[in-house]
């Protein structure tokens, strides 16, 4: 009995104290549930209040445009304007519009705001060339009489001469949907226009990662960012309703040990099966915050210049003046003297454009310290002021444009030509020269048009490469780590890659990371499979996740998967539009005419706006900033973000990218990039021509394939680059060479026999103005 009663004291006991643990256990879950729960509801209202907000500053944007429109329709407004009287016409619009705080007409060829735009502004500069460019009212918020103003700008004749009338308004008048906005207590809510925040909402200390939530305005610059601080996930990782379910058993399992099954029903103690709880999602844990620096508005300071018209003591080749950049053989083409007159060229065209800072630097090629050394000698003799970042890659040259506050660069480099070639890329004011802003320079040496200052402009030396990789860091961070193999080529990319890939989190084996500008183990061209060949060894080798490779510069990107594929560049843009657009749907993704078919409805699909344009780094950048795109790429290997990034070239960049988006996957880069389409195609066909006929032949070919008896007929025909023939199953593109004198080509197909009767169609085609090339591709 003695024992008996011991037992059963000690049964009792142990009956309290588990019930009192699974009390506790259940109020935690509860707890947990609560707490999701509530994070859940102020994420509804947040996001409601966030497309309210939306809609709101887009109605807004409208009824300013259509204001505009409707006073510029007014008698009095249109008299005034007609008769080119000034006065008149800010009294006329005024008095029909009374709360404007200021009316002004300019010139639509803004040559007092080019004169000297950073006195002027840039956000009302700005303002006025998107109202050239839409040719209809435009609405932004400017900085003007010392504040954020909202500024409505529409082109109009005034008198014989087209002109811009801009009007300045309290910034209310566009703001008043998120003055408005009811936003949860621990949320925060913002309205932004590039990297500058106009009005917020709710908890400021999280506006660095409102990007993560946030929506563009449509057809406008403005976009509405949203927050919630970061909330844990619940036990297990179980969300609000698992939690709830699992305190509630946790109860009746407290209710079974306190009074015993025995007391209860019997339909109460019924065996269930157990159930698995609810999966969770992953959830987006990182938000990233988008720069976006602007030029910097910096009066000119150096000593007056003069124009020496006078014709130059060095001959300077016209065929170095390419359509993307400045590039010739050292020795024959470039040397140092030549160097210098460039150098002075590109001063005299910065200082016209009333800026006068600009970051230099160069890639690893034996003559870049010589030809480095006397552009920054013209640049000087110019009136500029230059900072010199030394050995660097073309992106971490553009990155300093925006870091120090230039706005403008050069970068010394031969890309991925042979080890005798060499070159200049060109930035002024964060435009890329090209085309005929390129040969304006040759034309500005031979005229003797080169401004020459009283006081050479100074010269700084400064190191952003710790900047660079520290600016990509604290954005990029891998969320499981990869081993990943990086080949430079022996170019300039090899002093960053490894540091910047380590940071981020990834186990790198560095190949070829040593700088040789005689590029000693091969070519720098990772478009060309026959150069990463000691790429794929090393990954196999080592047991890489993937391989990286760069270009003589940095500026492309080339990628090998474990299993030794080369992933083609156009795949690879459709893996980052995918990523891109889950963050911002509706965006403009750009891609070249050299691209697959497959991608323009890959980007469709993901929800985003598919442009293709012509080919060329300098001409993809320049269409970014038309469109205000977030992302661009070409087939060669160039991508470009603008989403959290400045909207350069940059493979450096783009590798990051792309590990950060493999570490939150599970599979292998094979498996990842099985999801995205593989089309059947051709690699990229070049065929040589006689110097300086390139063009002309395809300008040949593609009126003959538009002619009304071609046997193009069934193809919907692209000539922006070239002619590009796209058929129900397949396409084919023939192009001239910007950079060689070469046609080239490209086919693709849904099968073997659609890609080989695209190919013949234009084989037969060309074969007529070239019969030689029957038998060439």
């Amino acid at each position: 009995m003695s024992i008996s009663l011991g037992t059963g004291q000690f049964t009792g006991r142990s009956k309290l104290l588990l019930a009192g643990a699974l009390v506790l256990l259940a109020g935690w879950f509860a707890w947990n549930a609560l707490n999701q729960w509530r994070a859940e509801q102020a994420a509804g209202q947040l996001q409601v209040a966030r497309d309210a907000v939306v809609s709101g500053t887009a109605d807004a944007v409208r009824r300013h445009q259509q204001e505009m429109a409707r006073q510029l329709e007014l008698p009095a407004v249109k008299a005034a304007a007609a008769a080119g009287d000034p006065a008149a016409f800010e009294l006329a619009f005024r008095d029909g519009m009374r709360d404007v705080e200021d009316v002004k007409v300019y010139p639509a060829d803004l040559a007092q705001a080019y004169a000297d735009p950073a006195a002027f502004g840039w956000s009302r500069l700005a303002l006025l060339e998107q109202a050239v460019l839409d040719g209809h009212a435009a609405v932004r918020v400017v900085k003007d009489a010392g504040a954020a103003r909202l500024g409505v700008a529409a082109p109009i004749q005034f008198g014989d001469q087209p002109s811009l009338v801009y009007i300045r308004l309290q910034l209310p008048r566009l703001t008043a949907a998120l003055d408005g906005a009811v936003v949860p207590g621990s949320a925060y809510l913002g309205l932004r226009q590039g990297g500058y925040t106009v009005v917020e909402q709710g908890r400021r200390e999280l506006g660095s990662g409102g990007e993560a939530m946030a929506r563009a305005v449509p057809d406008t610059g403005l976009r509405v960012v949203a927050a919630l601080p970061d909330i844990d996930a619940g036990p297990l990782g179980l969300g609000a309703l698992p939690c709830a379910i699992v305190a509630l058993l946790l109860l009746v399992l407290t209710t079974l040990v306190v009074i015993g099954p025995s007391r209860l029903p019997l339909a109460a103690i019924k065996r269930r099966q157990p159930q698995e709880p609810e999966e969770q999602g992953a959830t987006l844990h990182q938000a990233m915050q988008e720069h976006q620096a602007s030029v910097p508005e910096v009066l000119p300071t150096a000593a007056a210049t003069t124009v020496a018209e006078q014709a130059p003591a060095v001959a300077v080749a016209a065929a170095m003046f390419r359509a993307y950049d400045i590039r010739g053989v050292v020795g024959v083409d470039l040397n140092p003297a030549v160097a210098q007159l460039i150098g002075q060229a590109i001063g005299s065209e910065l200082i016209e454009r009333g800026l006068r800072e600009i970051v230099v630097g160069r890639d690893g090629r034996l003559s870049g310290p010589e030809l480095a050394t006397g552009l920054i000698q013209g640049l000087r003799e110019s009136g500029c002021e230059v900072f010199d970042i030394g050995l660097a890659p073309s992106p971490v040259a553009y990155f300093a444009a925006f870091h120090l506050r230039a706005g403008s660069c050069v970068v010394v480099t031969g890309s991925h030509n042979p080890p005798e070639y060499n070159g200049f890329k060109i930035v002024l004011g964060g435009e890329t020269l090209s085309g005929e802003a390129i040969t304006a320079l040759h034309a500005r040496i031979v005229e003797g048009r080169l401004n020459r200052a009283a006081v050479a402009g100074s010269l700084q030396q400064r190191d952003v490469s710790d900047d660079y990789i520290q600016r990509i860091a604290g954005d990029v961070q891998l969320e499981r780590p990869l081993k990943v193999v990086a080949d430079a080529g022996n170019g300039v990319a090899g002093l960053i890659a490894p540091a910047l890939l380590e940071a981020i989190g990834a186990e790198v084996i560095p190949l070829h990371c040593e700088v040789d500008g005689t590029f000693p183990n091969h070519h720098p061209d990772p478009s060309d499979p026959a150069n990463l060949e000691d790429l794929l060894a090393t990954v196999k080798r080592f047991g890489a996740d993937l391989g990286v490779a760069f270009d003589g510069d940095g500026d492309r990107l080339g990628v090998v998967t474990a299993d030794g594929k080369l992933i083609p560049s156009d795949r690879l843009l459709m893996l980052f539009a995918a990523d891109v657009l889950m963050r911002n749907p509706g965006a403009q993704v750009i891609y070249d005419v050299k691209c697959s078919g497959k991608l323009s409805d890959f980007v469709l699909r993901n929800g985003g706006s598919p442009l293709m344009w012509k080919t060329g780094h300098s001409l993809i950048k320049a269409k970014m900033r038309q469109t205000d795109a977030e992302l661009a790429g070409e087939m060669s290997g160039h991508f470009f973000f603008k989403e959290r990034w400045y909207g350069f070239d940059d493979g450096l960049y783009a590798a990051a990218r792309l590990l950060e988006i493999l570490s939150q996957r599970e599979e292998s880069v094979d498996e990842v990039m099985a999801e995205i389409p593989e089309p059947l195609s051709t690699p990229e066909i070049k065929v040589a021509v006689e110097e300086g006929t390139q063009h002309a032949l395809v300008t040949l070919f593609a009126a003959a394939a538009q002619a009304q008896d071609s046997e193009f007929f069934a193809a919907r025909l692209s000539t922006i680059d070239g002619l590009r023939a796209d058929f129900a199953d397949g396409w084919g593109l023939l192009r001239a060479s910007n950079t060689t004198p070469a046609l080239v080509l490209r086919f693709e197909g849904d099968d073997a026999q659609a890609l080989e009767r695209i190919r013949s169609l234009f084989r037969n085609q060309l074969a007529q103005l070239l019969p030689e090339v029957a038998d060439s591709f």
